[in-house]
């Protein structure tokens, strides 16, 4: 039995805006929510979002010194059990919880950040 739903594939930039009109424009999606914060993408069965990151630096592929960026959104109904069934897969949970009423970070045994979430009210 499935822990999660994948809910969003999620894209640092520092312009959130001209990442998210691209996408956008390239895969003919549905704008949910534009800010210079957070754009908020609907495709097929998930969303694609892209998250303002202060200093980003985009990857240097192939070379790799700075890794590929992005991180998987994951919709559960349950966060607490989410969080759990996670942890006992193998998950960890970093200290930093910027809002664990709503989501929470948690790290992939390689490391790679994802997040168990609310779905947003009324999907």
């Amino acid at each position: 039995m499935a822990v999660a739903r994948l809910a969003a594939i999620s894209l640092d930039s520092d312009d959130t805006v001209r990442l998210g009109r691209f996408y956008r424009d390239l895969l003919d999606l549905a704008v949910v929510h534009e800010s210079e914060e957070l754009v908020v993408l609907r495709a097929d069965g998930v969303m694609i979002t892209v998250e303002r990151v202060e200093n980003h630096q985009p990857p240097d592929w192939p070379a790799d010194s700075i890794p590929k960026q992005l991180h998987l959104d994951l919709f559960v109904d349950d966060l607490d059990e989410a969080e759990a069934a996670a942890l006992d897969l193998g998950a960890r949970k970093p200290e930093t919880q910027p809002r664990p009423d709503k989501w929470r970070v948690l790290l992939d045994p390689a490391g790679h950040p994802f997040c168990v979430t609310l779905p947003p009210t009324g999907r």
